[in-house]
């Protein structure tokens, strides 16, 4: 019987990933706004329409506060009529972003008079199309908004969450694909199902992008490299923003180290969302090291790795000595 314990529990250890029960939330002062950025009007082509449409649309209330009671309420420049729609959005302050609305407005009233015939016509669209073209800014402002911590803290619990087969559903006829084979349709990736794997504790595993199934068969030929899996939402409880969490795309387990690692594309490393899961993470990796050194377990590293840096010939070794965070 004995015997047998011993086996299981040996079987069970390697089969698992033992990760310490910490949560890093913001401290302190945490500063939101949007970043500076260009808009895309490319697909701008808004053209101008009859002047009774124009007072039709603002009496059925399509129009945002652009009359009074003879009609449209003539703005003093053509950025006003899309900045006074903007600061009706809860998200956007005018006197934090004064200097970048009138930035959008402009840019996009320069399209509008690189391709209409005069300024007559570029007022009318301002005034009809309002709606659409402020809509259309507020929402590539989203993309570039930020929320900024000034540090993280951590509070560490008892015990361990463990990271170990979780029952990846696949059913009977699933095509699995080999980890090791390219893929021709990257854009369709996310719906495919890998496997194959020798080190992973997962049968199958799904990829958000081909640079993380790259970074899979790179680990998996890794022969420092003893298990590792993509952790699923629970696992982990990094708060980067008060109201955001983070998941770490691998955990990664070797001899002496367990890593936290994030293949990220090149152009957004230095983006303030991926820095902040990145501060919050190696944060995360500090308290987690400073456990395990009082339990007898592995220092956690967090990595930060640009795609262009993953090839199958690297080792995480490596990857670790060029991008540790913090």
């Amino acid at each position: 019987m004995k015997a047998v314990v011993k086996e299981t529990t040996k079987a069970y250890v390697e089969r698992s990933i033992d990760i310490p029960k910490i949560v890093v939330v913001p401290k302190g002062e945490v500063t939101c706004g949007f970043e500076d950025f260009d808009l895309d009007v490319g697909n701008i082509n808004l053209q101008p329409v009859a002047k009774d449409l124009i007072s039709q649309g603002l009496h059925n209330g399509e129009r945002l506060k652009l009359m009074d009671g003879d009609g449209i309420v003539e703005e003093e420049r053509p950025e006003d009529y899309l900045v006074r729609g903007l600061i009706d959005f809860d998200d956007v302050s005018y006197d934090d972003n004064a200097e970048l609305l009138y930035k959008l407005a402009g840019q996009i009233v320069a399209h509008l008079r690189s391709y209409l015939a005069g300024e007559d016509e570029v007022l009318n669209v301002l005034q009809y199309h309002q709606r659409t073209l402020v809509n259309l800014i507020h929402a590539q402002m989203q993309d570039h908004f930020f929320e900024n911590a000034t540090e993280y803290e951590a509070h560490v619990s008892k015990g361990f969450t463990v990271l170990r087969p979780n029952n990846y559903p696949v059913t009977e006829g699933d095509a699995i694909r080999d980890v090791r084979i390219p893929v021709a349709e990257a854009q369709n990736i996310r719906k495919m199902l890998f496997g194959h794997f020798k080190k992973c504790l997962y049968r199958a595993q799904k990829f958000d992008s081909d640079t993380e199934r790259r970074f899979a068969l790179m680990i998996e030929n890794d022969d420092d490299v003893k298990k590792w899996v993509k952790p699923a939402r629970t696992h982990f409880q990094i708060h980067y923003r008060e109201e955001s969490a983070y998941e770490p795309d691998f955990v990664v387990e070797t001899d002496d180290v367990k890593y936290l690692c994030e293949p990220k594309r090149a152009t957004e490393i230095d983006t303030p969302e991926v820095q902040d899961k990145a501060r919050a993470a190696a944060t995360w990796c500090q308290h987690a090291t400073d456990h395990a050194n009082q339990n007898g377990g592995k220092p956690w590293v967090y990595l930060l790795i640009p795609h262009d840096a993953i090839s199958e010939n690297k080792t995480l070794k490596g990857l670790a000595t060029a991008y540790k965070f913090g």
